[in-house]
């Protein structure tokens, strides 16, 4: 039997940021009532952490919940036990409305690191990212140049992305440019 790969096998560039593609990771996409007690219980009890709000990330770790739109949550839970968690959401919410489907081959994940990752974001998104306005545990479902992405801040020199693993070296090509060396515009 084969054993799995990420997409770009951890690739990684380091330039102003650190680019890189993190591995394998579990994800779960879970569509249901985000108000029902039962889907809050068992998103929560999956992945280890609470609700997180409107737009917001509560990660710890390769666990986590992602809010991605008024009915959908992106379930994070080590690669290894991804099979097992959609299994127990499924069983949990048995007659509920809800609809838990394992999508980690279908994803790619990536992480950008350092003073000036910000930057780096915000060169490719349009989203503002001033800190201001964007801060650790914030979620945005957004485009990076042409593809859809979707990203949080881990704290306040690291994101992490999302994206559809076809597109995963388009999205590690785009932040290794945005990345270069000397491409620093000092907005943040």
């Amino acid at each position: 039997m084969s054993e799995p790969v990420s997409a770009l096998n951890k690739a990684g560039f380091d330039g102003i940021a650190h680019v890189q593609e993190i591995g394998l990771q579990g994800m779960i996409t879970l569509r249901g009532n985000l108000a029902a007690k039962d889907l809050k219980a068992a998103a929560s009890a999956v992945a280890g952490v609470a609700m997180p709000g409107v737009n917001e990330a509560n990660c710890e770790g390769e666990r986590g919940l992602c809010w991605m739109s008024p009915d959908e949550l992106l379930v994070l839970c080590p690669y290894d036990v991804v099979q097992a968690n959609t299994a127990q959401l499924q069983q949990a919410l048995t007659g509920t409305h809800a609809l838990a489907v394992n999508v980690s081959d279908a994803r790619a994940v990536f992480r950008v690191s350092g003073p000036v990752a910000r930057e780096v974001m915000a060169k490719l998104c349009p989203v503002d990212l001033s800190p201001a306005a964007f801060s650790p545990g914030m979620f945005r479902r957004t485009r990076m140049a042409q593809v859809p992405a979707a990203f949080w801040m881990v704290d306040e020199q690291t994101f992490q992305i999302v994206c559809f693993r076809s597109v995963a070296q388009y999205v590690f090509d785009l932040l290794s440019v945005a990345a270069q060396p000397g491409s620093a515009v000092n907005l943040f």
